[in-house]
């Protein structure tokens, strides 16, 4: 053979060589990343073929499909009631990446997760009936949250303290999910609520942490009782009335000047929301101290999942002792979620053990099989039962006839703690309401833990406080959670 020829032909073969490798590499090694690629559109073709399974709220659905009247995206998501769940579906858009549960459950509800597929879609390769999500969510203490917390900008979280399911998620100002299905729409729909200053898509009840204030003293007083620092809620402390920050000629005051704060009891010190008491109790403790028990209770978790991931909650490190003072009271870096600040309240209710906190009771299949059951949650201690039972007293105190009195419910024993978080440089700007709290059924033994944060609101400044804006919608949703 003549020798051009040859190598001509060997030169040919290689590169037959080199594209026969080429092809196999995508399809069996970057295959996989190409069909999953965001910008591939067969996906979205793929997933709004056929209608979605749905989320369930006490048992029935509050999503849905319907099919559209163009394009080639058979079906699209709806929603019932979508502003008043928004904060706990989240949404699933053809043009936007799914957000909350519709987002951790994509599988699950398009029909893609290999759990829900038979042998005969094993054999074809079609795709699954979607499963469902079944949620903890109690309808009637979410609309009461709703509600209550109407025009203001704010969070609220309800746990049950025996089980950690969560009864309420609500954010507000809330948004509209089936705004963000249609690909046709989508678009302008997302900028408005993008560019909007009030910031309806973010979750401010899972995922906006802010100083939690006279709220976070519950924290320090349960690391004084572990401690043994003091022996009991009535045991008298050694706190000057104003105390001077360490290191510092800062006095720090308390916000009723005729309050009984000077050396007051713990009991006394939450019922007044002493400052002094709490800021020097936090640098008698010592930081580590303080930090140690915070994140038992769930501070500094960055994995914290309900499923959706919560944002940390932080109590700080590497601070000297003026700022150590000032996290007793829940300022300087503290911040907190409402569902963290449940969360408190929601261990010292259950005799001080803490079950982990979760909004999916099940997943199921399209027939109703359980696929994934979520209610057998973890405990863990946090505080003796004796620590525990203090606190509730105290905090029974606050409701009965201290700062939190607009939180008592006829028929209940409830017990709280409010907080008026400063905001902004010297306190510059309107500051933030707190209120959380826990209330037991005298008569059918429901409980309910609670935490509101009120971040704005369209009342004066002097009139901003946690137990004139927050009690009052802790005490709606304690209210629709204890009825019989």
């Amino acid at each position: 053979m003549n020798k051009t020829i040859r190598r001509a032909s060997v030169f040919s073969l290689l590169l037959v060589l080199a594209l026969l490798v080429r092809a196999t590499w995508v399809q069996f090694y970057e295959g996989q990343a190409l069909a999953d690629d965001k910008d591939n559109r067969r996906n979205a073709i793929e997933t709004y073929s056929a209608p979605l399974g749905n989320i369930i709220v006490g048992g029935r659905s509050v999503t849905g499909s319907t099919p559209t009247k163009s394009g080639d995206l058979t079906y699209k998501r709806t929603y019932t009631d979508g502003a008043l769940y928004a904060a706990v579906t989240g949404y699933a858009s053809q043009a936007y990446a799914p957000t909350q549960l519709e987002g951790i459950y994509t599988d699950l509800l398009n029909g893609t997760d290999s759990r829900l597929k038979s042998v005969m879609d094993t054999l074809t390769n079609e795709r699954a009936e979607p499963g469902n999500v079944v949620t903890t969510i109690d309808p009637d203490v979410q609309k009461a949250a709703y509600e209550a917390l109407g025009d203001k900008k704010g969070g609220a979280v309800a746990v049950d303290p025996k089980t950690g399911k969560i009864l309420a998620a609500v954010s507000t100002p809330s948004y509209n999910p089936s705004s963000l299905t249609d690909a046709n729409t989508a678009g302008t729909a997302w900028q408005k609520l993008t560019s909007d200053p009030e910031k309806p898509l973010v979750n401010r009840a899972l995922r906006q942490p802010l100083p939690p204030g006279s709220t976070f003293k519950l924290v320090v007083a349960a690391a004084a009782l572990e401690d043994g620092l003091y022996s009991s809620v009535d045991e008298r402390t050694d706190s000057p009335d104003p105390y001077t920050l360490p290191g510092t000629s800062r006095d720090l005051t308390n916000e009723n000047p005729n309050a009984p704060c000077t050396n007051a009891t713990i009991r006394t010190a939450l019922e007044y929301s002493c400052n002094n008491v709490f800021a020097k109790m936090a640098v008698k403790l010592g930081q580590d101290k303080v930090k140690a028990m915070a994140e038992k209770f769930g501070f500094n978790d960055d994995k914290l999942d309900v499923p959706v991931r919560a944002y940390t909650s932080v109590y700080p490190s590497d601070m000297d002792p003026s700022q150590t003072a000032l996290t007793g009271i829940g300022q300087f870096d503290v911040t907190a979620t409402p569902l963290q600040m449940a969360m408190v309240s929601a261990a010292i209710a259950n005799g001080g053990k803490l079950v982990s906190p979760h909004m999916v009771s099940q997943i199921t299949d399209s027939g109703g099989d359980v696929l994934e059951d979520y209610d057998d949650a973890s405990t863990k201690e946090i505080v003796s039962s004796s620590t525990a039972e203090q606190l509730q007293s105290a905090m029974e105190t606050v409701v009965n006839k201290g700062t939190g009195t607009n939180a008592k419910v006829p028929g209940s024993t409830v017990g709280g703690k409010t907080g008026t978080a400063q905001h902004g440089e010297n306190n510059s700007q309107v500051p933030y309401a707190w209120f959380t709290s826990y209330g037991k059924s005298d008569s059918s033994g429901k409980e309910v833990a609670v935490a509101v944060m009120v971040e704005q609101s369209d009342a004066a400044r002097s009139e901003v406080s946690g137990n004139g804006l927050a009690a009052p919608v802790a005490k709606a949703m304690m209210q629709a959670a204890l009825k019989d």
